[in-house]
This record gives C-alpha cells, sequence and structure tokens, in this order.
C-alpha cells in the first residue's frame, strides 16, 4: 500500500506534444511482364472464378481493369488484383476501346449508399438489389462493342472466351502452359 494518495489531477504540462509523422505514398505494385493490355487472363477467384477475361489496362492503384466481354460470358467491366488471375499467351488487338475515361474513382460506392441507417439494417426486409447505373451501361455497352470486333477479327477466340476454365483430377496444372 503506498503512503501517499494518488492525486486526481493531473497538470498538462506533463503531456508532450504529438510528433509529426510524414506519410510516404506507395507507389502502386509492378504489373507482372505477363499481363499486358490485351492478354487473355483466367480469374482464380470471386464471383467470376474459371471465366476468360480480357485485360484492357492497368489502372493506379495496381489493379487491372477487365472485361468478359458482358455479352459473351457475362463479365462486366471489373477490377481485379493481378495475384488473382492466371495469364495466358493469347492476346487481343484492343487499339479500337477506349477505356481512358475509367479510373479507380469511376468504380468508387456513392455516398447515398452509405447512410443506410441501422435500424434498416435490423428491419429484416430482403436486401435491396444492386442497381447498375445508367451511365455504367452505356460504358459497357461502349468497351463491349469495341472488344467484340476485335474479338470476331480471331478465329475461335468468342469460343474460347465463353468456355469455363476448370482442371479435373488427372489435370497437373504446375505442368501446363497457359
Amino acid at each position: 500500500m503506498t503512503a501517499t494518495k494518488t492525486p486526481r489531477y493531473y497538470p498538462a504540462e506533463d503531456i508532450k506534444p504529438a510528433k509529426a509523422t510524414y506519410r510516404v505514398k506507395q507507389n502502386p505494385p509492378r504489373i507482372r511482364k505477363s499481363i499486358t493490355p490485351g492478354t487473355v487472363l483466367i480469374l482464380l477467384a470471386g464471383r467470376f472464378r474459371g471465366k476468360r477475361v480480357v485485360c484492357l489496362k492497368a489502372l493506379e492503384s495496381g489493379l487491372l481493369l477487365v472485361s468478359g466481354p458482358y455479352k459473351i460470358n457475362g463479365v462486366p467491366l471489373r477490377r481485379v488484383n493481378q495475384a488473382y488471375v492466371i495469364a495466358t499467351s493469347t492476346k487481343v488487338d484492343i487499339k479500337g476501346v477506349d477505356v481512358s475515361s475509367i479510373t479507380d474513382e469511376y468504380f468508387a460506392r456513392s455516398k447515398e449508399a452509405a447512410k443506410d441507417g441501422e435500424e434498416e439494417f435490423f428491419q429484416g426486409d430482403a436486401p435491396k438489389p444492386a442497381v447498375v447505373s445508367d451511365q455504367r451501361k452505356a460504358d459497357q455497352k461502349k468497351v463491349d462493342d469495341a472488344l467484340l470486333k476485335a474479338v470476331a477479327a480471331v478465329p475461335m477466340l468468342e469460343a474460347y472466351l465463353a468456355a469455363q476454365f476448370t482442371l479435373s483430377s488427372s489435370d497437373k496444372p504446375h505442368l501446363m502452359k497457359f
């Protein structure tokens, strides 16, 4: 037991001012050499795993912008981490596809969607279906029209993109050449 009672109040002079911290700007991760715009990729995770998609460009965040095209295999314009794709040796000429307007901010969630309160969560209603904006639909159509022309120029490519990638028990992925 201590001889003196600890005081209830501590003077403010003892509190040291916080040191200024400097945030280092992170550089985006390097994209693998095998992944270039126009490369056909196989998605390994997520909702569209097993689908073959076309890489359109690398975004500033280090993610890849890919598209199915939507008409062929149902994959919309999406951002994908390069760790979850396999690059194939198949290439598509995407010179006619304009994706300069699509950035990471394009995929940012709207502020109104984040304002759903706690009461709405506990109401027990069925979840609201995701609504795709008209601008996203227009951008998807614009990209798909140009991409479908490029795909049609290569024989059998449309069927290749539509086919799902699977492995059977006898397949040896470490010996495969993609």
